[in-house]
């Protein structure tokens, strides 16, 4: 949105810097941006006799700012006073009347905005530094997505080392980033006695060796407990099977400390848990390697794996090694696994994780298209080879995509990616291979099973200031040249995940997807005919019932779509049944909740919609995704002052893998597929195969490949605008009593008794959020329709 004052700062530097030579015009828009501040920043050289003018604020013009001393209503050059003020609109603070008066509106301002930064504002003068500041892009109040937590430390950090000569005012926007962590760094170098021209934040071997002499455990207190729990802050959450771990800034190591460093330790595969801030401890919380030289059991090459090789390997403690499927035409790198690798790598006990890479070193060799065409190569490749369905191959990225490359290139090329492994029946799952940010984002927006991490290229501006994404399996730490008697090859070190991706240690075996759901269900539906054979009933119901009644049983479930049969219960647990927890979906690689999608089924199928207009929604969908969106609104309402906006909160939290959220990516394929499946049933089929041509055993027509798409047209009418009206009705309904009671106790349970209601929100903000849904949700059935239509 433009602003006033933004644009008249833009009008005020263009008209009046416009024939000063070297000047850039910035556009008069009325939007903050850096070509603003360059402008500004390039005023200001002007008025200091700077030449030639950069759109930079470097030492040069820090240096001359010192020689003028602080600027304030004295100052006698009036355009410096109005860069000031028109700086501060741009900041979003009242800085006046951009006359360069440098009224008491001024003063207040600047007193302010240092405030916010967490610097001494006891007087409204503008230091170097707080100029310098004023001239960036940083934000000293929270913003989308930023948190308390984190702005404590920024804050802290700024206001302890704002006068050591190397060290300038960050950012206290809340979020964790590249500048945050530098300043962190320097912090730490500061404190180790690292003189501040040294100071560079970079983690060398002084900071390397100060860090071993410096282990914080529980008990201890003072600066280093500060900063390696502000290091800790940084890399929260530790992402575990059942929950997120979060930690706060604290100058006492105490048990809550211990628990998260455990929690972090076990997370990064740092050995055995203690609790303990050792140095390896410091190096993974600071560097996307870590300890280049900690034990690794996988590692990737180049090179041929021959059998003398793959027995060394195995002896130096290697299980797991990552191999080409591919080497591009024209390439003299001849890295592609050759015949007969895999049975000599297999007969050694390693297995191998395949890895494919086309170029993928500048940002125009990603585009929705050439993904496209390289996982259909990928997957002949694969095939060739004789990979088990259900591997991973990771695709590369190999060079630091900037965060807005990541958006305009590689996750469109990571979507073609996906479209093209589903054109072929989804018989191989896409990994990512990239820098930290590039992974986290490529697995959010595209569903990438797993993260192969670049740690190694520790100076990526996507490894800086980024945690280790949530579904990391390998993680590149060291590149040395393996020796094994008179052999030697190149060799990459990788730390890896237990309970994550292994590779595979055999190929032509036949795997059948969700074979353990299927399994359950014959188990279970004939006890269901064979019950009813007898009796009343249906054994499509009873078979739904059975599979979610331990999780979704009791009275209010019994109040929403019925009490599951106790009598049938007991004749199928007699008789062998099981409820099953989980399974794997064969078309994302993830781990499917059964017990959510027969409930999600159950409701559908005994709660049907409304044929005349689907639009009107009910119980059916409360036991599916209108209960999930429940707890999302609540979620947001809990987290309002990070995410204002509804729709940034479903952008960040709705269906995005490696993201805590009570309607996360499975909850939406659980929802999905349990409404398919019950309308189909509804429509005459059998649930046990019904549930059989859905999974497909991995068929390209298998219903579930399109799942996304098809619930999008057949539950919401294929119309982002009735996805936004139905939402909108689950949210306010009141004319069902048992809805409206459960929708406020599942608000209420988890925003707080004071929680905004949804009626209680503007029309604008309900919608907002409810597009948000909306539009993740065609999102997500356009990516399916383009991998059938491409």
């Amino acid at each position: 949105m433009a602003d006033d004052k933004v644009l008249a700062a833009q009008k005020w530097v263009n008209a009046t810097y416009a024939n000063v030579p070297g000047y850039a015009k910035c556009p008069e828009d009325g939007r903050t941006g850096w070509s603003t501040m360059f402008s500004l920043t390039m005023a200001l050289q002007a008025e200091l006799a700077m030449a030639p003018l950069v759109a930079s604020f470097g030492p040069g013009t820090l240096s001359e700012l010192a020689k003028r001393g602080d600027i304030g209503p004295n100052e006698s050059n009036v355009n410096i006073k109005r860069i000031i003020e028109h700086a501060l609109f741009c900041k979003g603070y009242w800085g006046g009347n951009g006359s360069g008066s440098y009224g008491a509106a001024t003063d207040k301002s600047v007193r302010a905005l240092k405030n916010d930064a967490g610097v001494d504002a006891s007087n409204g003068l503008v230091q170097p530094k707080i100029f310098k500041a004023l001239l960036s892009m940083d934000a000293y109040v929270s913003v989308t997505g930023g948190t308390d937590t984190v702005r404590a430390v920024q804050r802290w950090l700024n206001s302890r080392y704002v006068n050591r000569s190397s060290f300038f005012i960050g950012p206290a926007d809340g979020v964790y980033s590249r500048d945050v962590q530098k300043s962190l760094m320097k912090a730490i170098q500061y404190e180790l006695g690292i003189p501040d021209d040294q100071a560079t934040g970079a983690f060398g071997p002084g900071t390397q060796a100060g860090l071993k002499n410096h282990a914080v455990k529980e008990g201890d207190s003072g600066i280093f407990v500060q900063l390696f729990s502000a290091a800790c802050v940084f890399n929260s959450p530790v992402v575990t099977p059942d929950t997120n771990i979060m930690t706060t800034f604290r100058s006492t190591f105490d048990a809550k400390l211990t628990e998260w460093v455990r929690a972090f330790q076990g997370f990064s595969e740092l050995g055995s848990p203690s609790g303990v801030g050792d140095y390896r401890t410091w190096a993974q919380l600071l560097v996307s390697t870590g300890d280049p030289d900690r034990p690794a059991q996988a590692c990737d090459t180049r090179f041929r794996i021959t059998r003398p090789r793959a027995d060394a390997l195995y002896t130096a403690g290697y299980r797991h090694v990552g191999r080409y499927l591919f080497d591009p035409p024209g390439s003299t790198l001849d890295k592609n696994i050759k015949d007969g690798e895999l049975e000599d790598i297999f007969a050694a006990g390693l297995s191998v994780f395949p890895i494919y890479q086309d170029n993928a070193r500048r940002l125009v060799d990603f585009t929705f298209e050439q993904g496209f065409n390289h996982a259909l190569n990928a997957h002949s490749h694969a095939e060739q080879y004789g990979f088990n369905r259900g591997t991973v191959i990771y695709f590369a990225v190999d060079y630091d995509a900037t965060a807005d490359e990541i958006a305009s290139n590689i996750v469109p090329y990571f979507q073609g990616v996906q479209a093209g492994l589903a054109n072929q029946g989804m018989r191989y799952f896409h990994g990512v291979y990239g820098s930290r940010n590039v992974c986290t984002q490529v697995s959010k927006n595209t569903g990438a099973r797993y993260s192969f991490v670049s740690g190694m290229s520790w100076g990526f501006s996507g490894n800086l200031g980024f945690p280790l994404p949530p579904n990391w399996a390998f993680n590149q730490i060291k590149e040395f040249k393996f020796t094994a008697g008179s052999d030697a090859f190149d060799l990459d070190n990788d730390a890896h995940r237990s309970g994550s991706d292994t590779g595979q240690n055999t190929i032509h075996q036949v795997v059948d997807p969700a074979d353990a759901f299927v399994k359950n269900l014959e188990t279970v539906f004939p006890l269901a005919m064979q019950f009813t054979s007898t009796r009343a009933g249906d054994p499509n119901r009873l078979t739904m019932e059975y599979g979610r009644h331990k999780d979704y049983g009791g009275f209010k479930w019994a109040m929403l779509i019925g009490d599951p049969d106790p009598d049938f219960i007991k004749f199928a647990d007699s008789h062998g049944a099981s409820v099953l927890p989980d399974f794997k979906d064969f078309v994302t690689g993830y781990s499917i909740g059964a017990p959510h999608l027969l409930a999600a089924a159950n409701g559908h199928y005994v709660k049907p919609q409304n044929e005349s207009d689907i639009r009107e929604v009910g119980a059916g969908d409360i036991s599916g995704w209108g209960g999930d969106l429940i707890t999302l609104y609540a979620e947001w309402q809990r987290d309002i002052k990070a995410y204002p906006s509804g729709h940034a909160y479903c952008d960040a939290k709705f269906a995005k893998l490696g993201v805590t959220s009570t309607f996360g990516f499975n909850d939406l394929i659980e929802d999905a597929d349990g409404y398919l499946i019950a309308r189909r049933v509804q429509r005459g089929g059998q649930f046990l195969d019904v549930v059989r041509e859905h999974y497909g055993q991995g068929e390209r027509d298998a219903g579930a490949l399109t799942r996304f798409r098809d619930y999008f047209e057949q539950r919401f009418g294929g119309n982002v605008d009735y996805v936004v009206t139905m939402a909108r009705s689950i949210l306010l309904l009141q004319y069902d009593p048992v809805i409206a009671a459960g929708r406020t106790s599942l608000i209420r349970g988890i925003a707080g008794q004071n929680a905004t209601l949804p009626a209680q929100l503007s029309d604008s903000v309900l919608n907002d959020f409810c597009r948000g849904f909306a539009d993740g949700l065609h999102d997500r059935a356009l990516q399916e329709t383009n991998a059938k239509g491409a």
